[in-house]
């Protein structure tokens, strides 16, 4: 740990693939797993070199992870396998436009143009849904509207932190699967409508 090669990796990249956009995921420490004392200090200094050489860094939190595999999955004492397979299916969702071919495909750069109003500001919050275990799934029926609603509670969110104290500033939905776009579209009205989600003013919309 601390060596900086991430660091160095990234600054490279930005000078050989500089037109490239460039997607990070970033997983921070968190004191129920810690490693290393000097995880924080780690984490804190491949932030620097995250705000310049990254265009779009999605942040997963050990924290919230670790929470989610007790309390959504069931798993007593989690291990780096059930955190690592949780992170990876984050990941594969994020980008799984360009595994499968689809009708509303978002381009990788999408995330950036959608998800990013400044070029320091480009920390978004990935939610999942659903997140339940595997005996769950044979007796729970998922709707579209429920896995929407899902995406916007706590529990479901893959860094620990308050959102109802804040605003948003931008929305982008991912779904995966035969989902009918009439569907997705009533989800979304129905959010709107309970006014559970607060957009910054310069931005009233919000989704994408």
């Amino acid at each position: 740990t601390g060596s900086g090669f991430t660091s160095l990796l990234m600054e490279r990249l930005s000078v050989d693939y500089g037109k490239k956009s460039k997607l990070e995921f970033s997983v921070y420490p968190a004191p129920q797993i810690s490693t290393a004392v000097v995880e924080p200090y780690n984490a804190l200094l491949v932030t620097h070199s995250t705000l310049e050489h990254s265009d779009c860094a999605f942040l997963v939190d050990n924290e919230a992870v670790y929470n989610i595999c007790q309390r959504n999955l069931g798993i007593a004492c989690p291990s780096y396998t059930n955190l690592n397979r949780l992170v990876a299916q984050i990941v594969s969702s994020i980008t799984v436009s360009l595994r499968f071919k689809g009708a509303l495909n978002v381009d990788l750069t999408e995330f950036q143009t959608n998800l990013v109003p400044y070029p320091r500001i480009h920390f978004p919050l990935a939610t999942y849904a659903p997140l339940i275990s595997k005996e769950e799934s044979e007796d729970t029926q998922n709707t579209t509207l429920k896995m929407t609603k899902a995406c916007f509670k706590a529990g479901n969110q893959m860094v620990k932190c308050d959102l109802h104290s804040g605003k948003y500033m931008a929305c982008c939905m991912l779904y995966r699967g035969d989902v009918p776009a009439k569907e997705i579209n009533t989800s979304i009205a129905t959010i709107k409508s309970m006014r559970a989600v607060s957009f910054v003013d310069w931005c009233p919309t919000g989704f994408k």
